[in-house]
């Protein structure tokens, strides 16, 4: 493998997956001379990115359309052409099963099919979050079984994914990039490639490290989320304001970091990601107490959501049975047009199974389709003064910007307040 090939010379970037991770990693090598094709199985995907259309809001199509123009990027679903990019990174989904258990089928298919077309010459890169080992045990056999030498024929790493939607300060390009490598060569190719487009790239020892790092991460989050969301609800029974302790505590220079409470967490990282550490550490007779604990109580939040409600309705005298409950916002973030794993579609299912009647309004999410875990068919409401009148209760799942929330204040009977967008107290306002 030649080094200087990957920092020098004219490439083509392969990407398995044209979602959220690999759309904009894709257009980011484009506009810096690399030539990109994104691979996808989703037909449609494929077709609206080659008309030069975006589904990811805060991408824009005009930025498409310009790469398209002047062929720098293309789409495809045709894994056949593997074979075409000098890189091939892998961007696909790595869920979780029904069982809490790691469901790695789509990172094998893919390795499956690169094997299928790998040539000398080739750089492989995993990019989708896993457990320590992963590249090793599960991505190295398969492409090693084509009787391709690793460093002499093609080399291979791991450098995580940190997409962060909606952030106005950190995107691809100025986002540190970590890579590992299987070996010292292959860490040097990668960081050659992925040098050319990202402005600061940090080589660890090996791809382990890469994959470990991209689990601390997240788990940091989880658990330091999970604290915020038990205090929030242990100060709430001593009738204290646990928005007004993170401001007093964030007032300390050092030693501090503020995180938030929240109706549950959802994205496909911070929900799913610090189990796939669990699960490899019990190959290890290890248990990972503070990592299931924190997922325990950030899966408890949108039941905590439900029974705030509950508790306010009555002191009204109302029961939940048969009101009409409106969710304000179904994504998992604010500004993003993203529901996956978003807790908007277990305190959706929670009121549908106390017999209420419930609506949803969200300006980045038109409309709500079944998935394989949630058998859900809305479209977002209008958000008017008439509609808020007809409604028993408002619930703020998601606090986008560009709402009118002294609208929603002044004519909404009652209004569950789970992201502190009321810090004043009102009457008909309850922090859940």
């Amino acid at each position: 493998m030649n080094v200087n090939h990957f920092q020098h010379d004219p490439l083509t970037v392969g990407i398995i997956g044209q979602g959220y991770v690999g759309l904009p990693l894709a257009l980011r090598f484009a506009e810096v001379g690399v030539r990109a094709i994104g691979f996808d199985v989703d037909e449609k995907k494929v077709a609206l990115l080659n008309a030069g259309q975006s589904f990811i809001q805060y991408i824009a199509s005009d930025r498409i359309q310009r790469l398209r123009t002047v062929g720098a990027y293309e789409a495809t679903s045709d894994l056949k052409r593997l074979a075409e990019p000098d890189v091939i990174l892998i961007c696909v989904p790595t869920p979780l099963d029904r069982h809490m258990q790691p469901d790695l089928s789509f990172i094998v298919r893919s390795a499956e099919s690169i094997a299928r077309t790998l040539r000398p010459g080739q750089l492989v890169v995993l990019e989708s979050t896993t457990y320590p080992g992963c590249t090793r045990r599960d991505v190295l056999p398969l492409l090693e079984a084509t009787g391709l030498k690793l460093d002499q024929d093609f080399a291979l790493a791991f450098s995580p994914e940190r997409e962060d939607p909606s952030n106005n300060n950190f995107s691809t390009h100025n986002t540190p990039k970590l890579v590992g490598g299987i070996t010292p060569l292959s860490t040097q190719v990668a960081y050659a490639f992925y040098a050319r487009a990202i402005q600061s790239v940090i080589a660890v020892s090996s791809a382990e490290v890469a994959e470990s790092a991209k689990l601390l991460e997240n788990i940091f989050r989880s658990v330091n989320i999970a604290l915020v969301n038990e205090l929030k609800m242990v100060f709430d029974k001593m009738g204290v304001d646990v928005w007004e302790v993170i401001r007093a505590a964030s007032t300390k220079p050092f030693g501090f970091m503020p995180f938030y409470p929240g109706p549950g967490l959802g994205g496909h990282c911070i929900p799913i990601d610090p189990f796939y550490l669990t699960w490899r550490a019990k190959e290890f007779g290890m248990d990972t107490l503070f990592i299931e604990l924190a997922g325990q109580i950030n899966r408890s939040m949108p039941a905590y959501v439900i029974q705030r409600l509950m508790q306010a309705l009555n002191d009204r005298q109302l029961s939940l049975a048969g009101r009409r409950i409106l969710m304000l916002g179904f994504s998992y973030k604010k500004n993003v047009g993203d529901d996956r794993e978003s807790p908007a579609y277990e305190i959706y299912e929670a009121l549908h199974h106390h017999q209420a009647s419930v609506d949803y309004h969200d300006p980045f999410i038109p409309s709500v389709r079944p998935t394989r875990a949630h058998k859900i068919h809305l479209t977002s409401t209008p958000l008017t003064v008439d509609a808020l009148s007809t409604y028993d209760a408002v619930i703020i799942v998601t606090d986008h910007s560009g709402i009118d929330y002294d609208l929603i204040q002044r004519h909404a009977r009652l209004v569950i307040d789970t992201r502190n967008v009321y810090p004043v107290a009102h009457d008909n306002v309850v922090k859940a």
